[in-house]
């Protein structure tokens, strides 16, 4: 039987009970229009989360920790080495907090071709000194082209210019602390470092990254700007950042190079864990809900072609005289069920597109993420292409067993009841 003759009469078919085919159009119309709007939305809103924390934390961070020493005088003591030894209050052992040979490490990891970027930084503990009241804080040295490359620095710097922290003395204060010392662009404040030194910094900008506590504590500076803080030389750094190409590469290459510098290592899953956790909850409960708005569709398109078949038994069977054979019938009936689905789902990707522009458009503006104006949404091409493709499938399961059922209608029964 030819296609042509069969999309003729699905064609016929669904002119004649067109309010319901409108109805099942529309119905995953609504349903494509829902699936790609939310699923946008939400994983914009995982993008935009997730980039509070991705774009301000290296991929894998080298550090010395201070702890005890695990190697006790009792232990390697060959009068105690079979007894039970307990050594209580240990306290660590005399060690640096800077990282030994750094350039030699830093030299070593712009090498390798996993890495896309490296960036010192140096984290000092200090007191602001405003007025009788000295506030904790910690200033973090950085070379500030790098953090800007890397880390987006420049994103979270919502007043003053960061550029001007590669002049000496010159700082960026979190915008909670600048808050809670009233302290102005421009402005001077008074910084002690845990040794004991004092300098004067020119507050030259706010930092604000989203993140309350950490707005409250961290300012910035320039490594020169730290190392002579603290007097140390021109070497001295604490932290070692490194941006790679690939973040899944981040926990192996952690423990590869932590055991070749012999180096304490961090990266930024296992730092992060939770916060990954939430983002795949988020996204699995997106997609659940979306595919539930498609199947429930599938169930309407079902009840449609089921009804259509009961009304139309007469047709079938006049078909089925006259030389179609079950095949031909169930061919129709899945077409009728694929047009839906296809025209309806194409709609849907465009109402979705522009239900996502709408969203786009609305604002959102807060103190705590200043950089954000507008709610975010993802247009992944992604989320179009599975809303399309489980816009057929969904419906040609919900044609394939009316069809199945039209196709076994006996022609004789049908017009000897007639």
């Amino acid at each position: 039987m030819k296609w042509t003759l069969i999309i003729e009469i699905a064609k016929a078919l669904m002119l004649a009970r067109r309010k319901q085919t409108v109805i099942a159009a529309t119905g995953v119309l609504f349903s494509i229009t829902m699936f790609v709007a939310l699923l946008g939305f939400m994983n914009g809103l995982n993008s935009m989360l997730d980039g509070l924390v991705i774009n301000r934390t290296p991929h894998i961070r080298f550090y010395n920790e201070i702890r005890p020493n695990p190697n006790q005088p009792i232990d390697q003591s060959e009068k105690f080495e079979n007894s039970l030894n307990i050594i209580r209050s240990i306290k660590p052992s005399t060690s640096r907090l800077a990282i030994y040979n750094s350039e030699s490490i830093m030299r070593t990891l712009e090498r390798d071709s996993r890495v896309l970027g490296i960036s010192p930084k140096i984290s000092a503990q200090v007191f602001f000194n405003v007025g009788t009241i000295d506030l904790t804080g910690i200033v973090n040295g950085i070379e500030v082209e790098k953090e800007a490359e890397l880390f987006s620095f420049s994103d979270y710097v919502t007043a003053g210019d960061y550029a001007e922290l590669n002049q000496t003395n010159t700082i960026i204060l979190g915008k909670g602390a600048a808050d809670r010392m009233l302290a102005d662009i421009g402005d001077v404040v008074q910084v002690t470092t845990a040794q004991g030194n004092r300098v004067q910094l020119k507050v030259v900008g706010y930092y604000q990254s989203g993140l309350g506590d950490f707005d409250n504590v961290n300012s910035y500076a320039s490594l020169t700007t730290v190392q002579k803080m603290l007097g140390e030389p021109a070497s001295y750094v604490t932290d070692i950042q490194v941006k790679l190409h690939d973040l899944s590469l981040a926990p192996p290459m952690a423990k590869e190079l932590a055991g070749i510098f012999q180096i304490d290592a961090d990266d930024i899953q296992t730092v992060n864990a939770q916060f990954e956790t939430g983002t795949n909850i988020r996204t699995m409960i997106s997609y659940a809900v979306g595919i539930t708005l498609l199947v429930v569709s599938g169930f309407g398109i079902y009840n449609i072609l089921n009804m259509m078949i009961y009304e139309k038994l007469d047709t079938i069977a006049i078909l089925k005289a006259i030389g179609f054979d079950s095949r031909d019938v169930n061919r129709i009936f899945i077409t009728i069920a694929l047009t839906i689905g296809f025209v309806g789902g194409a709609l849907g990707l465009l109402f979705g597109f522009l239900a996502g522009l709408g969203i786009d458009q609305i604002p959102f503006e807060t103190e705590a993420l200043p950089t954000i104006k507008t709610f975010p949404v993802d247009y992944n091409p992604k989320y179009y292409l599975i809303g399309g493709t489980f816009s057929l499938i969904t419906t040609y399961f919900a044609g394939f067993f009316p069809a199945r059922k039209a196709s076994g209608v006996d022609p004789v029964e049908i017009i000897r009841g007639k």
